[in-house]
Order: C-alpha cells, then structure tokens, then sequence
C-alpha cells in the first residue's frame, strides 16, 4: 500500500512539473512577442509577428559561453533597455573615432553636441566594448596600440601596445579577444584583459576586417576586404576551417552579421553594392542581394525583426525583413552623407551612424528614417560606438551584444 502511494505521488509530482514547465515556456512566448511600441522597426510594419524558428541546440557549445537567453533568438539580451547591472549608471555617450584626425569625439545623445574629443593614437579605427562591458577600447591602428576608455567616466587610460589592431573582436566564453590584424594577415587571440598574445593564426587571405559568431559559438565567419574573400574559423582550436571566394570581381566584404535564428548570414560588400547570403554551417556558396552603392555596415533592430544595412556610397540605409528576407524599406539620409557604422541607440528609437567622408555623425530616426541630426565632429569618423547598450556580454566590434 505505501508503495502503491508513493508511486501515485511521483506521477502527481511529474505532471506538475510538466504544467508548470508549459506555463513557464509559454509566459516566455507571450512575453518576448509584446515588445510595445518602442521597438525599432518602420511604423507600418513594426506590429508583425515574428516567427518562432528554434535555433540548432547549444547544449554543446563553447566550453564557458553563457547559455542562450532564448533559444529562438540570438538578439534576446538586447531589447529595449535591458542593461546589465554592470553598465545601467553609465552615461549614455556616443564615441566616434576619428581616423583622420587621432581622436574619439563624444557625443551627448540628448542634445546632439560633442561634449569632449580625447587625443588616442594614430588612426583609430573602431571603439570596442570589451567582453565583460566594463572597457572601451579605441583600435588604434597604425599607432599600434590599443586607447582604454573608462565608460564610466569617459576617462582614457594608458595605452596598451597591441600590433595593427583595425578591429577587435572576443570569444563569446570570454576566454580571448581576438584582433583583427589586417595588414599583417593574422588573426591575433589575446588575454582579453592584458592583451598578452595567446596565439597568432596567418591566414590565407588578405584584409581581415570583421566577423560574427554562431549560435554555439564553435565558429566564426571573417570577412577579407582585400581578396573578396570569407574565412570560417574554428574558435576552440583557433584554426581556419574554411576558405570562400566571393563570386563577384572586385568584392570587398565588410560587416558580419548573423541572423537572429541563427540560420542565415550576412555580409555587406561596398563594390558588389549588396550584401551576401548564406548558411554558415554549410558555408556554401553565398547568394547577392543588392542594397545600395557600398554596402557596409550591419546592425540588428532591438526587436529583431530588421537589419538595418547603411549604403555608404549613396548615403542610404536599406531595410531587411528577416522573417521574409526581403528588403522591405530604403532610407536616404537629408542632404546625402556616407553612412558608415554606428549602433541603435538604448531604446532602440536612434540609429547612430558615421559620416565616413564628410566628417559628421548622423542621427535617424529608427522607426521612420527621418534624419533626426548631423553633427560636425573630426575627419574620418568610422567605427563609432554608442555606449551603454543592453546585452549580457560583447563580442566586440563597434557592439555585438548577446
């Protein structure tokens, strides 16, 4: 009898557990579907459904990589004003790098006016959040070094020496950074801290530039400028796995972007004047969607439903629906410009972009396109980053946040 009962006891407790395991995915569903209002996206379409399309299992990711906030969306950690605890009192600041001039202008997203321009080395290229979100670091390219940058209190620190940094990327363990040295044809994995170099990867292409992770971060795909080339590198053992020539004479790639599921890749090309798509498992031959005239940076609404794509050629930004996967919207900005890149604002409401070759940075509205600003700040502006942004972690660049 007391068996009988126990037993009897342990199936009442398993289907609880099951009941309260439904409700807790489903409260999950239903909460990551009722963004509000103040996602990005364009106003006619913003109230659409975004399919739930499960990314490949992460069970076995990389050793000491943070699980998955959502295992349908990469892009989960980075809605509306989900700062981590680390980052929430810092003031909101956009850091523009000014290639030309050896400075980072600083500007107060609330009034539009640079409040400050910090000396760095020379040719800064990108300012980078570090994985642990607590360090800006300005990519000073030929100056050979890297500039540290307090967010909390816009201070610089010393420099620390670091050969040919143009940009600078980390493992999403935390375990390495990872600088994308681009004239000495090497992938650089350094302590993310001290920036002691752990290993130097040659690789067999020329201009490495930039570069995203997978969902399991077990790989990540790099963009070579100047051989029109794609690398796929295996994180763990630090070794390239994979080589792609683009099918287009000329190409330049440029930014990486994966999709929210996790299915699809996206690299911007500013002589193809598009972007290419393809499937980073297969890492088969990508596919040409045209955008506009020097396509090249890539960033991910907050609601992770549009790829905002910024045309530098031309002075526009395309739209892509990722649940389609059509370009649905072009934005000119007013006046013309060359957008170059930048990041969403904390709200998701501002796209923040540099005006590569008109020495200004542009404000636009992220629902409409509307351009909101353009404020005059050194020559060359580039890489800029706007700072806090939410996400649990960086993976570098100008703010790759999961």
């Amino acid at each position: 009898m007391a068996d009988r009962t126990r037993t009897h006891h342990r199936r009442i407790l398993r289907a609880r557990h099951r009941a309260a395991a439904l409700l807790a995915v489903a409260a999950a569903l239903l909460a990551a579907g009722c963004g509000g209002g103040d996602q990005a996206g364009p106003s006619a379409r913003s109230q659409r459904p975004v399919e739930r399309v499960p990314l490949k299992a992460a069970r076995n990711g990389l050793p000491g990589m943070p699980p998955l906030l959502d295992a349908h969306d990469l892009y989960a950690a980075d809605r509306p004003g989900l700062l981590s605890p680390q980052v929430k009192d810092f003031p909101s600041r956009i850091y523009v790098p000014n290639t030309g001039s050896d400075t980072v202008s600083v500007i107060d997203p609330k009034t539009y006016k640079v409040i400050e321009t910090i000396p760095v080395g020379i040719q800064p290229q990108h300012v980078v959040p570090s994985w642990d979100l607590k360090t800006l670091w300005v990519n000073n390219n030929r100056g050979h070094d890297l500039t540290p940058i307090d967010p909390a209190t816009g201070k610089a620190g010393e420099p620390v020496r670091v050969h040919d940094p143009y940009n600078l990327y980390f493992t999403p363990n935390g375990k390495y950074a990872i600088v994308m040295a681009s004239m000495d044809r090497q992938l650089v994995f350094r302590d993310p801290h001290t920036m002691e170099v752990r290993k130097a990867l040659p690789v067999p292409c020329s201009g490495v530039n930039h570069a995203d992770f997978s969902p399991d971060g077990r790989y990540f795909i790099v963009s070579c400028e100047f051989s029109g080339e794609l690398l796929k590198v295996d994180t763990e053992k630090m070794k390239v796995i994979g080589q792609e020539k683009l099918p287009f004479e000329g190409a330049m790639p440029q930014d990486v972007k994966i999709s929210p599921d996790g299915r699809t890749w996206y690299i911007a090309d500013m002589m193809a004047d598009g972007i290419w798509v393809m499937n980073g498992d297969r890492f088969d031959r990508p596919r040409l969607m045209p955008t506009g005239k020097g396509a090249h940076g890539l960033y991910v609404s907050r609601d992770s439903r549009y790829m905002y794509i910024s045309n530098r050629g031309e002075g526009s930004i395309s739209l892509l629906d990722f649940k389609t996967g059509e370009l649905v919207d072009k934005w000119h900005i007013r006046g013309g410009g060359s957008p170059d890149m930048g990041g969403l604002s904390t709200d998701g409401k501002v796209l923040w972009l540099s005006g590569r070759y008109h020495s200004e940075v542009y404000a636009l509205d992220a629902h409409t396109g509307k351009t909101l600003a353009k404020i005059p700040v050194g020559q060359g502006p580039h890489g800029l980053a706007v700072y806090p942004q939410p996400g649990r972690y960086s993976l570098g660049h100008t703010g790759i946040f999961r």
